[in-house]
């Protein structure tokens, strides 16, 4: 109670910022998020107390002008006794709560692998009808009020997992998987970012978590086990055509479509459903109106340094079968 009430004093000049808070640490929506933010919480107030008290006792020394009655007192008490005795409940706290975000988790727990590339996310589930790999990207969908496992490593250099909302910051190491478990909360969108520097494009390395009811994130997965829509109209099957003609193959995986000829290399993201995405580029464009033409036509522009070449010898018509037939799949 003397938590919330203590958040809640302090969140108040943040509650006009609220809607710009992509993503917070002192927004949490999850277990172990909560924690830490009730952590940051009592640090946070505690060290306000303390400036106010000190503030106070200089203010009074200044007005007086006189030395402090009995000056080993003052410095022993509050320069010995006060800061020992903060710092060891302070302590005592941290280890308490610091140890329910390395509590066991169920049998049960969600298993989700993550692999950092530079500058995007690899995400891979277990289709539970066949136990084959569900592969995606840039974008993770959680159950809500669900224990999830993230395996995490990286293709490259250290990049650095994090999702405010959700949880700490775990680092991604080449040739090495680290762990982090979490329980989600309720349904939202949260926003995640890597958090350590990876070279170029760094602060354009972001992803989304889309925590929804179990039932929907079911549904979700049981459609992205699923192979590539096929073209509905000639417009869409134009595009298909154009994604192996122009070699996008090479890189990308459409299950059904390309993902023999692409071989397994991953050397960009899996296309499959890319059209269910909310965002382009690991958060770079939100995936509407004309982002996917702008995308496939000047990705170089957008995000200088990307693997991706840009397709500026494409004519319109062109541009516009490819994207319609990426934005088909869904």
């Amino acid at each position: 109670m003397r938590t919330g009430i203590l958040a809640a004093v302090m969140a108040a000049p943040l509650a006009g910022c609220a809607e710009l808070n992509l993503q917070s640490a002192l927004h949490p929506s999850g277990h172990d998020a909560a924690v830490i933010a009730e952590m940051t919480w009592w640090l946070i107030g505690g060290a306000t107390v303390i400036f106010v008290g000190v503030m106070i006792l200089l203010a009074a020394s200044l007005r007086d002008g006189r030395r402090p009655v009995r000056p080993g007192v003052w410095l022993l008490g509050a320069g010995v006794a006060f800061p020992v005795a903060v710092l060891t409940v302070l302590l005592v706290y941290g280890l308490v709560r610091s140890q329910q975000l390395l509590a066991p988790m169920s049998q049960n727990a969600l298993v989700v692998s993550v692999t950092a590339k530079m500058w995007w996310w690899e995400v891979r589930y277990r289709d539970p009808a066949t136990g084959n790999d569900v592969v995606t990207a840039n974008e993770i969908r959680l159950p809500a009020q669900r224990d999830v496992y993230f395996a995490l490593t990286s293709d490259d250099v250290i990049h650095s997992f994090w999702v405010p909302s959700l949880a700490g910051k775990v680092d991604m190491l080449r040739g090495r998987i680290t762990r982090l478990r979490v329980r989600t909360g309720d349904p939202a969108v949260l926003r995640g970012q890597c958090a350590e520097y990876c070279g170029e494009q760094h602060a354009r390395m972001a992803l989304h978590v889309v925590v929804e009811e179990e039932a929907a994130f079911d549904a979700w997965l049981a459609n992205q086990a699923r192979p590539a829509r096929v073209p509905a109209n000639a417009l869409q099957g134009r595009g298909r055509a154009l994604f192996n003609e122009r070699r996008c193959s090479a890189c990308h995986t459409i299950r059904g479509v390309a993902e023999e000829t692409a071989g397994g290399a991953a050397l960009g993201p899996d296309l499959t459903h890319v059209g269910s995405r909310l965002y382009l580029g690991a958060g770079t464009l939100r995936n509407d109106g004309d982002a996917m033409r702008d995308w496939i036509a000047d990705v170089q522009r957008i995000k200088h340094g990307a693997r991706m070449p840009a397709f500026r010898d494409l004519d319109d018509d062109s541009l516009h079968a490819l994207s319609a037939y990426l934005e088909h799949l869904q």
